[in-house]
């Protein structure tokens, strides 16, 4: 009866933590949000001033895209518009040429050594999403 109990409050402490973890990204403003990746990467990566400098402005960017195209999609998610197979086509290819033109900005700011652990860090975190998506599945399925 004990370990029940002790298994139902450490299931309950741990919703309430994930929750409060969720609703603090929420308060977080965009710049913010830069900022820390910023000082994050200058930790992992040792980045010098003009490297932040020039990330943090690479980020910017790059996070103003993120949002004009979320808003893009909730605005046709609110008109229960889904799109075609071309316009997923164009967004996914948009997405990714993005995605290329932002590794290559980034391979002109950072070093050989930088750039080698930003992709092994960038894998890591790749891993542990998908990790987490796999796992999500298996509960849904049960």
């Amino acid at each position: 009866m004990k370990k029940l109990a002790l298994a139902v409050i450490a299931l309950i402490g741990l919703t309430v933590q994930a929750q409060e973890k969720k609703m603090e990204r929420e308060k977080l403003t965009p710049e913010q949000r830069v900022e820390l990746q910023v000082k994050k990467m200058t930790l992992d990566l040792d980045l010098n001033e003009k490297q932040q400098k020039e990330v943090k402005t690479l980020l910017t960017a790059r996070h103003k895209k993120m949002e004009e195209a979320r808003a893009k999609r909730q605005a046709t998610k609110t008109e229960n518009k889904k799109p075609t197979s071309e316009e997923r086509f164009a967004m996914k290819s948009k997405m990714l040429d993005e995605q290329i033109a932002f590794k290559n900005d980034m391979k002109k700011i950072l070093s050989e050594k930088q750039m080698a652990k930003w992709e092994e860090r960038k894998a890591d975190r790749s891993g542990h999403r998908m990790e987490r998506k796999r796992m999500m599945h298996h509960k849904s399925e049960k």
